[in-house]
């Protein structure tokens, strides 16, 4: 990914918002630029006061969905162009076909929507929409229901949690990060269950003592 090459972070604080849009734009559209990353980079500037989130959000969703529709009109008319001409390994791309369009006919809306959230459908799920004559109509509201959800969602985490959550989203994706914080809360669930019976315990142990101090029973209780 050119994310390993180009410094967003230098890059959005110059530009802004409109390399904001250009960066989700091009990915969306299947040109592999870091535009997950812009969106994190430019919500934690927008938690340090240097843009606003209510801005950087709905940008991206638009960016998001232009983009996609983008990449669903080259894929419809280039991408099945390229995958049906003769030539090297015209059988393998002819089984992409088959394939595919059995695939996106029964799950063309959960991987369109899902595939939003993931880094190598982000890219190209639009092309392979097209590329399969996805229905135009589903493509389109399910596009926009996962570009809007993804913008949302990137966009706060990074914006609440900082820099935590750019470098989480970075290295393990947006699911990687939902399993992370699932595993964090569980793990607090459970040492705060474990100060609560230690702490019954204890007192438990102290009532006991009290009583046998006092010649009384431990414990009594009325029928």
């Amino acid at each position: 990914m050119l994310a390993a090459l180009l410094n967003v972070d230098h890059l959005v604080r110059v530009a802004g918002y409109p390399l904001l849009f250009v960066l989700v734009m091009g990915e969306s559209s299947g040109v592999p630029i870091p535009g997950e990353t812009g969106l994190i980079t430019a919500a934690v500037l927008a938690s340090r006061g240097k843009l606003h989130i209510e801005l950087v959000i709905p940008l991206a969703a638009a960016a998001a969905i232009v983009g996609d529709n983008i990449g669903y009109v080259i894929g419809r008319k280039g991408g099945r162009w390229l995958l049906e001409r003769p030539g090297r390994f015209q059988r393998q791309r002819h089984e992409v076909l088959a394939v595919g369009e059995p695939f996106f006919e029964r799950h063309g809306p959960k991987a369109v929507f899902f595939g939003r959230f993931l880094l190598g459908l982000r890219v190209w799920a639009s092309w392979l929409a097209g590329a399969t004559r996805m229905h135009w109509r589903s493509f389109v509201f399910w596009n926009a229901a996962g570009g809007i959800c993804w913008a949302t969602a990137v966009g706060l985490i990074a914006y609440f949690l900082g820099q935590s959550a750019t470098n989480a989203l970075e290295t393990f994706g947006f699911y990687g990060l939902i399993a992370a914080l699932v595993a964090i809360a569980s793990a607090l669930l459970l040492r705060r269950r474990h100060r609560s019976r230690a702490k019954a315990d204890d007192d438990g142990r102290a009532a006991q003592k009290a009583a046998r101090r006092s010649g009384g029973p431990p414990h009594t209780s009325e029928r």
